[in-house]
Protein backbone atom coordinates (compact mmCIF):
# COMPACT_ATOMS: atom_id res chain seq x y z
CA UNK A 1 0.00 0.00 0.00
CA UNK A 2 2.44 2.36 0.89
CA UNK A 3 4.34 1.63 -2.64
CA UNK A 4 1.43 2.20 -4.23
CA UNK A 5 0.81 5.61 -2.62
CA UNK A 6 3.90 7.00 -3.30
CA UNK A 7 3.81 6.12 -6.97
CA UNK A 8 0.15 7.81 -6.92
CA UNK A 9 1.59 10.87 -5.38
CA UNK A 10 4.51 10.94 -8.29
CA UNK A 11 2.31 10.66 -10.85
CA UNK A 12 0.31 13.72 -9.59
CA UNK A 13 3.79 15.37 -9.12
CA UNK A 14 4.55 15.03 -12.87
CA UNK A 15 1.40 16.03 -13.89
CA UNK A 16 1.44 18.90 -12.38
CA UNK A 17 4.66 20.24 -12.93
CA UNK A 18 3.81 19.52 -16.77
CA UNK A 19 0.20 21.41 -16.85
CA UNK A 20 1.89 24.11 -14.50
CA UNK A 21 5.15 24.56 -15.48
CA UNK A 22 5.25 27.41 -18.62
CA UNK A 23 6.78 24.94 -21.04
CA UNK A 24 6.62 24.86 -24.59
CA UNK A 25 4.39 21.82 -24.66
CA UNK A 26 1.51 23.91 -23.63
CA UNK A 27 1.45 26.06 -27.12
CA UNK A 28 2.24 23.47 -29.21
CA UNK A 29 -1.34 23.51 -30.68
CA UNK A 30 -1.28 27.15 -30.89
CA UNK A 31 -0.85 29.83 -34.11
CA UNK A 32 -0.96 33.52 -34.64
CA UNK A 33 -1.27 35.52 -37.44
CA UNK A 34 0.86 38.71 -37.64
CA UNK A 35 0.15 41.60 -40.25
CA UNK A 36 2.91 43.26 -42.28
CA UNK A 37 2.92 46.51 -44.01
CA UNK A 38 4.19 45.55 -47.33
CA UNK A 39 8.04 47.05 -47.91
CA UNK A 40 8.56 48.06 -44.55
CA UNK A 41 11.97 46.77 -43.51
CA UNK A 42 11.58 47.48 -39.65
CA UNK A 43 8.21 45.63 -39.96
CA UNK A 44 9.41 42.82 -41.72
CA UNK A 45 12.61 42.22 -39.01
CA UNK A 46 10.39 42.73 -35.91
CA UNK A 47 7.30 40.39 -37.05
CA UNK A 48 10.06 37.60 -38.06
CA UNK A 49 11.86 38.18 -35.10
CA UNK A 50 8.58 37.68 -32.87
CA UNK A 51 7.51 34.81 -34.99
CA UNK A 52 11.03 32.89 -34.35
CA UNK A 53 10.41 33.33 -30.87
CA UNK A 54 7.08 32.34 -30.28
CA UNK A 55 7.75 29.36 -32.59
CA UNK A 56 11.41 28.48 -30.51
CA UNK A 57 11.08 30.23 -27.01
CA UNK A 58 7.33 29.66 -26.64
CA UNK A 59 6.96 26.55 -28.40
CA UNK A 60 4.16 28.15 -31.13
CA UNK A 61 3.05 25.73 -33.53
CA UNK A 62 2.78 28.61 -36.38
CA UNK A 63 3.20 31.94 -36.30
CA UNK A 64 2.39 33.36 -39.88
CA UNK A 65 3.72 37.24 -40.77
CA UNK A 66 0.75 38.18 -43.57
CA UNK A 67 2.24 40.50 -46.05
CA UNK A 68 -0.82 43.07 -47.20
CA UNK A 69 -1.27 47.03 -47.85
CA UNK A 70 -1.15 48.97 -44.72
CA UNK A 71 -4.98 49.63 -45.04
CA UNK A 72 -5.39 46.03 -45.16
CA UNK A 73 -3.11 45.39 -42.53
CA UNK A 74 -5.70 47.72 -40.27
CA UNK A 75 -8.50 46.16 -41.29
CA UNK A 76 -7.25 42.51 -40.37
CA UNK A 77 -6.69 43.20 -37.09
CA UNK A 78 -9.93 44.81 -36.28
CA UNK A 79 -11.67 41.92 -38.24
CA UNK A 80 -9.66 39.19 -36.55
CA UNK A 81 -7.79 37.83 -39.53
CA UNK A 82 -4.87 38.96 -37.85
CA UNK A 83 -3.75 39.57 -34.01
CA UNK A 84 -1.41 41.77 -34.07
CA UNK A 85 0.67 44.37 -36.21
CA UNK A 86 3.69 46.08 -34.49
CA UNK A 87 4.15 49.42 -36.67
CA UNK A 88 2.21 52.00 -36.27
CA UNK A 89 3.74 55.30 -36.29
CA UNK A 90 1.38 57.78 -34.16
CA UNK A 91 0.60 60.70 -35.09
CA UNK A 92 0.95 59.71 -38.80
CA UNK A 93 -1.68 56.92 -38.25
CA UNK A 94 -4.19 58.38 -36.66
CA UNK A 95 -6.82 58.42 -39.56
CA UNK A 96 -6.50 54.42 -40.16
CA UNK A 97 -6.65 54.06 -36.23
CA UNK A 98 -9.79 56.31 -35.96
CA UNK A 99 -10.89 53.41 -38.31
CA UNK A 100 -10.19 50.67 -36.57
CA UNK A 101 -11.92 51.89 -33.56
CA UNK A 102 -12.16 49.68 -30.38
CA UNK A 103 -11.80 46.13 -32.31
CA UNK A 104 -8.23 46.79 -31.67
CA UNK A 105 -5.92 47.88 -28.29
CA UNK A 106 -3.51 50.27 -28.96
CA UNK A 107 -0.09 49.07 -27.09
CA UNK A 108 2.52 50.97 -25.59
CA UNK A 109 5.21 52.10 -27.72
CA UNK A 110 7.62 49.28 -27.79
CA UNK A 111 10.34 51.70 -30.11
CA UNK A 112 12.56 53.02 -27.65
CA UNK A 113 14.08 55.68 -29.77
CA UNK A 114 13.56 59.29 -32.15
CA UNK A 115 12.32 58.73 -35.65
CA UNK A 116 12.36 60.96 -38.75
CA UNK A 117 10.65 60.93 -42.16
CA UNK A 118 10.52 63.02 -44.84
CA UNK A 119 11.84 64.11 -48.16
CA UNK A 120 15.43 64.39 -48.50
CA UNK A 121 18.26 64.39 -51.31
CA UNK A 122 21.59 63.87 -51.45
CA UNK A 123 24.32 66.19 -49.74
CA UNK A 124 25.72 67.22 -53.70
CA UNK A 125 22.67 69.15 -54.25
CA UNK A 126 23.92 71.86 -52.11
CA UNK A 127 21.53 74.76 -53.29
CA UNK A 128 18.26 72.46 -52.80
CA UNK A 129 17.68 73.42 -48.92
CA UNK A 130 13.83 73.49 -48.99
CA UNK A 131 11.24 71.27 -50.76
CA UNK A 132 10.46 75.01 -52.56
CA UNK A 133 13.83 74.81 -54.39
CA UNK A 134 13.41 71.32 -56.22
CA UNK A 135 12.05 72.85 -59.30
CA UNK A 136 15.39 74.29 -60.16
CA UNK A 137 17.56 71.54 -58.87
CA UNK A 138 17.73 69.36 -62.34
CA UNK A 139 15.97 66.54 -60.29
CA UNK A 140 12.89 64.96 -62.08
CA UNK A 141 11.56 62.66 -59.81
CA UNK A 142 10.57 61.91 -56.28
CA UNK A 143 11.30 58.33 -55.70
CA UNK A 144 8.85 56.73 -53.13
CA UNK A 145 8.08 54.05 -51.06
CA UNK A 146 4.77 51.73 -51.48
CA UNK A 147 1.59 52.98 -52.39
CA UNK A 148 -0.27 52.11 -49.61
CA UNK A 149 2.43 54.02 -47.54
CA UNK A 150 0.53 57.85 -46.31
CA UNK A 151 3.40 59.59 -47.70
CA UNK A 152 2.79 58.07 -50.89
CA UNK A 153 -0.20 59.76 -50.60
CA UNK A 154 0.59 62.75 -49.22
CA UNK A 155 3.44 63.93 -51.86
CA UNK A 156 1.34 63.37 -54.84
CA UNK A 157 -2.24 65.28 -52.97
CA UNK A 158 -0.73 67.36 -50.86
CA UNK A 159 2.82 68.14 -51.54
CA UNK A 160 3.45 68.53 -55.05
CA UNK A 161 0.02 70.99 -55.39
CA UNK A 162 1.07 73.18 -52.67
CA UNK A 163 4.82 73.78 -54.24
CA UNK A 164 3.50 73.27 -57.48
CA UNK A 165 6.73 71.31 -58.22
CA UNK A 166 7.11 69.89 -61.67
CA UNK A 167 9.11 66.56 -60.27
CA UNK A 168 7.01 63.39 -60.29
CA UNK A 169 6.37 61.08 -56.98
CA UNK A 170 6.85 57.37 -58.16
CA UNK A 171 5.99 54.63 -55.58
CA UNK A 172 8.16 51.50 -55.26
CA UNK A 173 9.16 49.05 -52.65
CA UNK A 174 11.46 50.53 -49.93
CA UNK A 175 14.20 48.05 -51.22
CA UNK A 176 13.95 49.73 -54.83
CA UNK A 177 14.02 53.36 -53.65
CA UNK A 178 17.07 52.69 -52.25
CA UNK A 179 18.60 50.34 -55.43
CA UNK A 180 17.41 53.48 -57.52
CA UNK A 181 18.84 56.41 -55.29
CA UNK A 182 22.29 54.38 -54.95
CA UNK A 183 22.16 54.14 -58.66
CA UNK A 184 21.39 58.24 -58.94
CA UNK A 185 24.15 59.12 -56.03
CA UNK A 186 27.11 56.61 -57.89
CA UNK A 187 26.14 59.50 -61.14
CA UNK A 188 25.50 62.36 -59.41
CA UNK A 189 22.54 62.93 -60.68
CA UNK A 190 20.05 65.36 -58.89
CA UNK A 191 16.99 63.44 -57.33
CA UNK A 192 14.46 63.46 -54.15
CA UNK A 193 13.79 60.47 -52.21
CA UNK A 194 11.19 59.86 -49.11
CA UNK A 195 13.71 58.02 -46.11
CA UNK A 196 13.34 57.18 -42.52
CA UNK A 197 14.71 56.43 -39.31
CA UNK A 198 15.30 53.66 -37.97
CA UNK A 199 16.38 52.00 -41.06
CA UNK A 200 19.74 50.67 -41.97
CA UNK A 201 20.10 53.42 -44.38
CA UNK A 202 20.01 56.24 -41.82
CA UNK A 203 22.63 54.01 -39.69
CA UNK A 204 26.00 55.46 -39.27
CA UNK A 205 27.74 52.06 -40.82
CA UNK A 206 24.49 51.37 -43.26
CA UNK A 207 25.09 48.22 -45.44
CA UNK A 208 24.95 48.45 -49.29
CA UNK A 209 24.65 51.71 -48.83
CA UNK A 210 27.03 55.18 -49.63
CA UNK A 211 24.35 57.67 -49.96
CA UNK A 212 24.93 60.93 -48.14
CA UNK A 213 22.00 62.63 -47.74
CA UNK A 214 20.10 65.39 -45.58
CA UNK A 215 15.89 65.92 -44.69
CA UNK A 216 14.40 69.28 -46.90
CA UNK A 217 12.65 71.58 -44.89
CA UNK A 218 8.69 72.05 -45.58
CA UNK A 219 8.05 75.93 -44.87
CA UNK A 220 4.34 75.27 -46.10
CA UNK A 221 4.04 72.17 -43.56
CA UNK A 222 2.33 70.04 -46.73
CA UNK A 223 3.94 66.94 -45.01
CA UNK A 224 1.27 67.62 -42.10
CA UNK A 225 2.75 65.39 -39.09
CA UNK A 226 4.49 62.94 -40.96
CA UNK A 227 8.22 64.71 -40.73
CA UNK A 228 7.57 65.00 -37.08
CA UNK A 229 9.16 62.48 -34.31
CA UNK A 230 6.49 59.59 -34.27
CA UNK A 231 6.00 56.97 -31.34
CA UNK A 232 6.24 53.16 -33.06
CA UNK A 233 4.03 50.57 -31.03
CA UNK A 234 1.58 47.89 -31.91
CA UNK A 235 -2.51 47.57 -31.93
CA UNK A 236 -3.88 43.57 -31.26
CA UNK A 237 -7.54 42.66 -31.72
CA UNK A 238 -9.42 43.42 -29.07
CA UNK A 239 -10.11 39.55 -28.01
CA UNK A 240 -6.29 38.94 -28.07
CA UNK A 241 -6.26 39.23 -24.21
CA UNK A 242 -8.58 36.66 -23.55
CA UNK A 243 -8.01 34.51 -26.51
CA UNK A 244 -3.95 34.18 -26.00
CA UNK A 245 -2.97 36.13 -22.68
CA UNK A 246 0.24 34.47 -23.64
CA UNK A 247 1.27 36.23 -26.90
CA UNK A 248 -1.31 39.68 -26.01
CA UNK A 249 1.73 39.73 -22.74
CA UNK A 250 4.48 39.11 -25.12
CA UNK A 251 3.60 42.16 -27.52
CA UNK A 252 2.55 44.40 -24.35
CA UNK A 253 6.75 44.19 -22.82
CA UNK A 254 8.45 43.76 -25.91
CA UNK A 255 11.00 46.87 -26.36
CA UNK A 256 13.50 47.98 -28.70
CA UNK A 257 15.80 50.75 -28.88
CA UNK A 258 17.36 52.06 -31.87
CA UNK A 259 20.95 50.43 -32.47
CA UNK A 260 18.88 46.82 -31.57
CA UNK A 261 16.42 47.46 -34.04
CA UNK A 262 19.31 48.68 -36.55
CA UNK A 263 21.52 46.07 -35.96
CA UNK A 264 18.56 43.25 -36.42
CA UNK A 265 17.96 44.55 -39.65
CA UNK A 266 21.77 44.33 -40.81
CA UNK A 267 21.80 41.25 -39.64
CA UNK A 268 18.84 40.15 -42.16
CA UNK A 269 20.85 42.45 -44.90
CA UNK A 270 23.47 39.81 -44.23
CA UNK A 271 21.69 36.94 -44.64
CA UNK A 272 20.64 37.83 -47.76
CA UNK A 273 17.20 39.20 -46.80
CA UNK A 274 16.14 36.39 -45.06
CA UNK A 275 15.00 36.99 -42.16
CA UNK A 276 14.43 34.31 -40.74
CA UNK A 277 18.18 32.88 -40.62
CA UNK A 278 18.78 37.05 -39.66
CA UNK A 279 16.57 36.82 -36.57
CA UNK A 280 18.39 33.69 -35.33
CA UNK A 281 21.95 34.92 -35.67
CA UNK A 282 20.70 38.47 -33.87
CA UNK A 283 19.33 36.26 -30.84
CA UNK A 284 22.73 34.60 -30.47
CA UNK A 285 23.71 37.79 -29.42
CA UNK A 286 21.32 39.72 -27.69
CA UNK A 287 18.44 37.04 -26.41
CA UNK A 288 18.37 39.82 -23.30
CA UNK A 289 17.09 42.18 -25.41
CA UNK A 290 14.19 40.02 -25.81
CA UNK A 291 14.52 37.87 -22.67
CA UNK A 292 11.83 40.51 -20.62
CA UNK A 293 9.10 39.81 -22.73
CA UNK A 294 9.80 35.95 -22.92
CA UNK A 295 9.70 35.94 -19.13
CA UNK A 296 6.25 38.12 -19.15
CA UNK A 297 4.71 35.93 -22.09
CA UNK A 298 5.69 32.36 -19.73
CA UNK A 299 4.33 34.37 -16.05
CA UNK A 300 0.97 34.64 -18.22
CA UNK A 301 1.11 31.04 -19.43
CA UNK A 302 2.13 29.64 -16.12
CA UNK A 303 -1.06 32.18 -14.56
Amino acid sequence: MTMALGLVVAVVLVGCGESGGGGSADNSSKTLTLGIAAGWTENVAVSNLTKVIFEEDLGYKEVEAKTLDLGLVFEGVAGGDLQAFQDVWMPNHQDLMAEVGDDVEHLPPWYEGQTTFGMAVPTYMTDTKSIADLNGSGAKEIIGIDPGAVISQTVPEEVIPAYNLELEYKPTSTAAMLSEAQRLYDDKEPFAFVPWCPSTHCDEEPVNWTVDWRYLEDPKNALGNLDQPAKISSIVNEDLPDDDPVAYAFLKEFRMNQSELISLEKEIEKAGDDAIKGSNAWLEDNHDVVQPAIDAAKQAQES
